[in-house]
């Protein structure tokens, strides 16, 4: 079940839809997107490979998310591991400090179909990649009704994987 974030201080951008064409553009959604949560952040991808998920601004878009709230949650799921392990070596680092609020799925064998990438942020705002070996995307901000079954869609997905990438220092989950 997806539920609502409670109500928080931060101004909530205007509802806005918007179609994205190119990688840069995602990288940039994505980055904003982290700058607007507050409770729980949601990923699923390929293998996080094409969006900007091993630079340090975005390692630093994650630890100011994951410091916002002791209650905040960042769980990311993807069918393939190995980019994440050789390539991400911050988003590592943070997963060791911050593994009581991340965690690093693998998808089971019921989700390795799915071909679009999703990020959910506070169950307002989200960014779909209609296809991983495509650009294009839909980036949404202040659109709970509209984000509900991309929400719906990554729990879909969640409930087939399993621990991949574990916060201890022997990558043990």
């Amino acid at each position: 079940m997806v539920t609502s974030p409670p109500p928080t201080d931060a101004p909530t951008p205007p509802a806005e839809e918007r179609r994205l064409a190119t990688l840069a553009e995602q990288r940039e959604a994505i980055d904003a997107l982290l700058a607007l949560g507050t409770q729980r952040v949601l990923v699923f991808d390929r293998d996080l490979a094409d969006t900007g998920w091993d630079g340090a601004q975005r390692a630093e878009g994650v630890k100011a998310f994951l410091r916002r709230s002791r209650n905040a949650e960042l769980r990311i799921i993807v069918h393939d591991t190995r980019f994440l392990a050789a390539s991400c070596p911050r988003l590592l680092a943070l997963l060791r400090v911050y593994g009581h609020a991340m965690a690093v799925w693998r998808t089971g064998a019921e989700a390795r179909a799915a071909n679009d990438a999703l990020l959910v942020v506070d169950a307002r705002h989200a960014l779909h990649r209609y296809h991983v070996d495509q650009p294009r995307a839909t980036l949404l901000t202040s659109m709970p009704q509209a984000v509900r079954p991309l929400a719906e869609r990554f729990e879909e997905i969640w409930a087939t994987g399993e621990p991949a990438i574990g916060g201890s220092t022997l990558g043990l989950g």
